[in-house]
């Protein structure tokens, strides 16, 4: 297992979870400690725009795997953008410049996170089709979800740190 940072105990979830000294190891250390990616990186930055980490967790919950086991959009990249949302989405319809920001922001993430690794897809990160059982079932005995993505969930931290 990597070693992301030092560690302090702290997570208001009832279990046990490791911050460190960057976003991005924040949520590598969550990834790690059980929570999906998408909702390591959603709730690494949740409370900085005052949403509590039960409702972040729920929210972020069916975006891991690729949405769902689909193996589509990588769930650390989906989380992201839940976050750039967080911080410049659009509250009325009538703010089209915050749509406009967000799209942006989530354009240059989306840029720098293929730019690390090539891809956004979560099949193609991980050299397995999530979609299939028996695929799912070869990338969890071949230990993928261990070994690569703790990297995509901590890439995608940084990206955002820089970003935001």
């Amino acid at each position: 297992m990597e070693n992301y940072g030092p560690a302090i105990l702290f997570f208001s979830t009832g279990q046990p979870v490791f911050m460190t000294t960057t976003k991005g190891e924040d949520a590598a250390a969550l990834f790690v400690g059980g929570w999906s990616c998408s909702q390591a990186v959603c709730c690494a930055f949740a409370k900085d725009f005052g949403i509590d980490e039960k409702t972040a967790l729920r929210l972020s919950c069916g975006l891991g795997g690729g949405m769902g086991h689909t193996g589509n959009a990588c769930g650390a990249v989906s989380g992201a953008l839940m976050v750039i949302g967080m911080k410049y989405g659009r509250m009325s319809i009538e703010d089209l410049a915050s749509k406009e920001k967000t799209y942006e922001v989530a354009q240059k993430f989306v840029k720098e996170f293929r730019e690390r690794n090539n891809s956004v897809n979560c099949s193609e990160l991980l050299g397995h089709d999530l979609s299939d059982p028996e695929k799912l079932k070869a990338a969890r005995e071949t230990g993928v979800f261990k070994t690569i993505c703790p990297k995509l969930v901590c890439d995608a931290g940084d990206i955002l740190e820089t970003l935001l």
